[in-house]
């Protein structure tokens, strides 16, 4: 554990990225302080909240909105300055940033400027769907990443293409370490080849999920940018062990070459949600739209499958999950109950979760506290169970 901070100390890329995360920090501090209060003299970029029947929901009208472009901004700012724009990974995360961050922003210039209910939800998953074959193609098919291959590595001899982690099954799995060819193979081991047509799927689903999960939960004060700021903490610490042939061993991790890169991404991203957050607590000063929850939950899940951890982001991720199950349960009930009584019944007063404990009569920051309570133990949970 000594070793692991000296290699922290010296490495050049834990300087790079800790200036990165206080020039993302400051950056967009100072931006959202700007629009915060250009927006109290011309109210141009208000929210326009729906009455939902929530207690103090109309307060917020008029809260400045879209405040995911400035740490999209602030981000790319700190990444372009800071890292190696050379490396697959490093690119793949700032298209990604860019392109749901375009997604989002036209969704919310509609809300704003028509005062109409935005992108229309198969207009939005249909355009997570292109990010999700984007991303599924350059992890299996690109050659500085070789997946397709199995490409070995010489040093510790396992291969680190086709292997995913999977946080149980220990005994099972060496060192967690899952290959999806196994889903293929187990029928015919001539199948391998078409790993593909099981792994694209995958990485599409969970891009999907995820982004739609910090969508729905970005309805309460600091919520989305709390829980995201945990999880983005978590991921610098994954990139940095698996970056390292030594630590990776350590803690039982697959080592991914090239990865260092996205260390300092990340700590621009966290700077950027920490600075956001300063603003977004209860009573928020600023919205973050969805520019930003659709960018933050697509960034959380490439930067997931880069690190080979895409398998425990129901863990992880577990609030955001549950949050887009509850939705599908009320939605899926409210219909199947309407079709066999007559009349639509649901399972909780409110869709999403953060929601139905509103209507129960917390107040939202008893509820984000809570929430970010669970958000800590998950990733205690996570952490340990991918280090026993």
């Amino acid at each position: 554990m000594i070793y692991f901070f000296k290699f922290l100390i010296i490495n050049s890329i834990f300087y790079r990225a800790i200036i990165a995360f206080f020039l993302s920090f400051c950056t967009a501090l100072i931006c959202y302080q700007t629009i915060i209060y250009w927006n109290q003299k011309n109210s141009i970029i208000g929210e326009k909240i729906r009455d939902l029947g929530l207690i103090g929901q109309k307060e917020k009208e008029g809260t400045p909105t879209m405040g995911g472009l400035v740490f999209i901004f602030s981000t790319l700012i700190s990444t372009i300055l800071f890292s190696t724009l050379n490396n697959v990974y490093v690119l793949m995360l700032i298209i990604a940033t860019l392109y749901m961050g375009c997604v989002g922003f036209i969704d919310d210039y509609l809300k704003i400027k028509y005062n109409k209910k935005g992108l229309s939800v198969m207009g939005k998953i249909f355009s997570q769907i292109l990010l999700g074959i984007f991303i599924g193609i350059i992890m299996y098919f690109n050659t500085n990443i070789s997946l397709q291959k199995g490409k070995i590595e010489s040093e510790n001899s396992h291969f680190y293409g086709f292997y995913t982690t999977i946080p149980i099954f220990s005994s099972i799995y060496h060192n967690h370490e899952f290959n999806y060819a196994t889903c293929l193979s187990w029928y015919n081991k001539k199948w391998k080849k078409y790993t593909w047509i099981i792994y694209i799927p995958i990485v599409i689903g969970i891009i999907t999920f995820l982004s739609n999960g910090t969508n729905l939960a970005d309805g309460i004060d600091g919520l989305t940018a709390g829980i995201s700021s945990i999880i983005f903490s978590i991921f610098s610490l994954f990139s940095i062990i698996a970056s390292s042939k030594i630590y990776s061993s350590y803690f039982h991790f697959i080592y991914i070459p090239h990865l260092e890169e996205i260390i300092i991404f990340s700590f621009s991203f966290l700077g950027s949600l920490i600075s956001f957050l300063w603003y977004n607590t209860y009573p928020a000063q600023i919205f973050m739209g969805d520019t930003g929850s659709l960018t933050i939950g697509s960034v959380i899940a490439i930067i997931a499958i880069i690190n080979r951890k895409e398998l425990i982001l129901p863990i992880l991720c577990g609030i955001f999950f549950i949050e887009n199950i509850s939705v599908l349960i009320q939605v899926l009930y409210f219909i199947y109950s309407k079709k066999k009584y007559g009349k639509g019944r649901r399972v909780f007063l409110m869709a999403p979760l953060h929601h139905h404990f509103q209507k129960l009569g917390y107040h939202e920051n008893k509820i984000f506290n809570r929430f970010i309570i669970i958000q800590m133990m998950l990733s205690i949970l996570v952490f340990f169970l991918l280090t026993l």
